[in-house]
């Protein structure tokens, strides 16, 4: 391990045995699973990066509290404390659980939007902006310029362009705004935070208007550390500190609690409006369960309690970030092309400078994610095309100037050993680059398509 990095700050008391095979055997289940590392089976992969989602290891305290699941149907205590526990570290009033995030998203779209209205926000995210579209808006990117080039280097590259917002404002006028959807990191982006300032300046801007701001609070615990390590004016703030400062700004937030609340499964909505907030409750009965249990059981609520409070620790998250960062590192020193600079959860890279012999069109983050895993056995995900999905009217593609592989880090799962092979076995793919081929469609699903859509080689 280099110099500078601190080892895990946990104990291992339980293992798993991970997946080993050939790599014949891993050229034949790609092969199985057309290509898409999402159809591969997990005991075919040895170090899985296809996400930071649901994929956390639990902490001892977390295990204890699963005992602790009170399933009754109503009134669960462990939503209570679930509650209890948000309304004190984002600071809304009202809490809605969800069985994860998305749900959270299809509540909020349902309620608020109107076939013709605008969604603006930093940067669209697959689940999210299907979720507007359903519901008949349609999605402005207001971030900055910056964001869609992956080698200019900015503390806080997640910043929404004021100018953008006041230019669609200007446009359809704020009653066809139902909200500014701000996310805190910005995934697609790298993973890329927002500077509390700018977070300030679009709360100021949107509620003139009578705009309300709804943040994407998946991933707040990552944006509050870059901003006590970067922004000036908050390197003695608690990492808890600044995350009620970031939320009082806003008016209620959807989270994938899979994510920041280092638990496998749940999420949840909130909003300090009560009337949204009893419209909410009408509606997740309808989709998820009850308001006190959202789908989720009592004894997910109780560890999705416990990790918020863990994940607010400022040496769990400190650790979190730098093993993004000590993968990157070692990436760079071999040339590898990459986002810079790097985010919170995942390492971003560069498929079109990786592999310029491919265009676009052969969909080069697909085929690169797919040559990663029967090189090595390590699964990661496209972040391109195949993500951006087609236009809705026009039928057409999407065609983002950002098109990576994202290789993201599950919480407190893997050790700097395993961040080493990763590193290793891209290197050597990278200077032999030059031998994997563009990707074709085999099936294509009507909708978020890089799911379950399968390819051959061309």
């Amino acid at each position: 391990m280099s110099k500078g990095f601190a080892p895990e700050p946990y104990k291992i008391k339980m293992v798993e045995n991970m997946a080993i095979m050939t790599k014949e055997e891993r050229k034949e289940a790609i092969e199985r699973a057309g290509y898409n590392t999402f159809l591969l089976k997990s005991d075919e992969c040895y170090i899985d990066l296809l996400t930071d989602s649901g994929t956390n290891a639990m902490s001892d305290a977390q295990w204890a509290g699963l005992m602790l699941g009170d399933e009754a149907y109503a009134g669960s205590r462990n939503f209570y404390h679930l509650e209890k526990t948000v309304q004190e570290l984002f600071g809304f009033k009202y809490v809605v659980p969800t069985h994860q995030g998305r749900g959270a998203e299809n509540i909020l779209s349902t309620l608020t939007i109107k076939p013709g209205d605008y969604v603006p926000g930093n940067m669209y995210f697959t689940t999210t902006r299907f979720h507007q579209e359903r519901n008949g808006a349609t999605f402005r990117d207001i971030i900055i310029d910056e964001a869609h080039n992956s080698q200019i280097d900015l503390p806080f590259k997640g910043n929404v362009d004021l100018k953008k917002l006041q230019a669609l404002i200007d446009e359809v006028g704020a009653e066809k705004i139902p909200y500014v959807c701000l996310a805190v990191t910005v995934n697609l982006a790298g993973g890329q935070p927002v500077s509390m300032a700018n977070i300030k300046a679009v709360s100021e801007l949107a509620h003139k208007h009578g705009i309300k701001i709804m943040y994407d609070a998946t991933r707040c615990i990552e944006n509050a550390y870059f901003i006590k390590a970067r922004e000036e004016g908050y390197a003695d703030k608690s990492i808890k500190d600044i995350v009620k400062e970031m939320f009082s700004y806003g008016d209620g937030c959807t989270m994938s609690g899979k994510k920041d609340c280092l638990t496998n499964i749940g999420g949840f909505l909130c909003m300090n409006d009560y009337e949204l907030y009893l419209q909410a409750t009408a509606t997740v009965v309808q989709f998820e369960g009850m308001p006190s249990y959202g789908g989720l059981a009592g004894r997910d609520m109780e560890a999705m309690a416990i990790g918020l409070r863990e994940a607010v620790n400022y040496e769990y998250i400190s650790h979190r970030v730098n093993q993004i960062r000590y993968l990157g590192e070692k990436l760079d020193a071999a040339g590898v092309p990459m986002v810079k600079p790097y985010g919170g959860h995942a390492i971003f890279l560069d498929a079109r400078a990786f592999l310029p012999h491919l265009t676009q069109d052969d969909f080069p983050a697909q085929a690169l994610a797919a040559s990663i895993y029967e090189h090595s056995g390590v699964r990661t995900m496209e972040r391109g095309i195949i993500s951006a999905g087609r236009d809705v009217k026009t039928g057409k593609n999407h065609y983002p100037k950002l098109e990576t592989v994202r290789l993201t880090i599950p919480r407190r799962v893997y050790t700097y050993a395993h961040l080493d092979y990763v590193a290793d076995t891209i290197i050597e793919l990278y200077k032999n680059k030059e031998q994997i081929k563009g990707l074709k469609w085999e099936y294509e699903p009507a909708c978020l398509r890089f799911f379950t859509g399968r390819f051959s080689q061309k």
